[in-house]
């Protein structure tokens, strides 16, 4: 059995990320228990961390700091114990060095880079970027195995993280000029778009993050 831990600060759409884990789970036959938590205790015995969020950096960046011990936890966890990590959207965000969404803010420095409002050359592109576009640029990782090329997935965001090293960036996106998609650290992954409303896509690197043994 697989104790998932999925952090719930009230800056995430956590349920809809449960059930979609739970879904990708049954159909491919992992057995898996869901903790919605921001116990610091059952996330150092996780053995899978997912962390989402949505809205405002600084608002998601605050919600996290103010759950005691949670960022304390969640480092050791992934960095001491090397335990699986997902980040998304927002989540992946705040892996970041820094966000610039209106006011400077610190993330958790796990990706060396900062967030960044996303500028599309052809001004007739909305922002926020919202909808179904392509992954590009699929660096050869576990989450993806399984996938198309270049598999359509679903974004809501008008921010990005600029990453700092090449390696760092697992998939990048072109909406008027291309942007980090996912970054990939030995055991951590972080998705800017959403799997949970990827269907197929989405659905596969769940269950590939499931899977996952870094």
């Amino acid at each position: 059995m697989t104790r998932l831990a999925i952090i719930d600060y009230g800056s995430g759409n956590v349920r809809s990320v449960q059930r979609a884990l739970e879904a990708a789970a049954n159909q491919h036959e992992i057995r898996l228990e869901v903790l919605l938590t921001d116990d610091p205790d059952r996330i150092r015995h996780a053995d899978r961390i997912v962390l989402p969020g949505v809205g405002h950096y600084a608002d998601c960046a605050a919600g996290l700091g103010q759950r005691q011990g949670v960022t304390e936890a969640l480092t050791e966890t992934v960095f001491r114990s090397k335990r699986p990590f997902l980040g998304i959207c927002v989540g992946m965000q705040l892996m970041a060095d820094v966000g610039r969404e209106d006011v400077e803010t610190r993330g958790l420095g796990w990706i060396p880079g900062a967030v960044e409002r996303i500028t599309p050359s052809d001004p007739n592109l909305p922002v926020p970027h919202m909808g179904w576009n392509t992954l590009t640029d699929m660096r050869d990782h576990p989450l993806f195995h399984g996938m198309p090329p270049e598999p359509h997935v679903y974004f809501v965001h008008s921010y990005a993280l600029k990453a700092e090293k090449r390696d760092h960036v697992a998939a990048r996106c072109d909406y008027g000029g291309k942007f980090v998609a996912a970054v990939a650290r030995d055991n951590l992954f972080g998705a800017q778009f959403h799997p949970e409303k990827s269907q197929k896509a989405g659905q596969l690197l769940l269950a590939n993050f499931l899977r996952w043994k870094p």
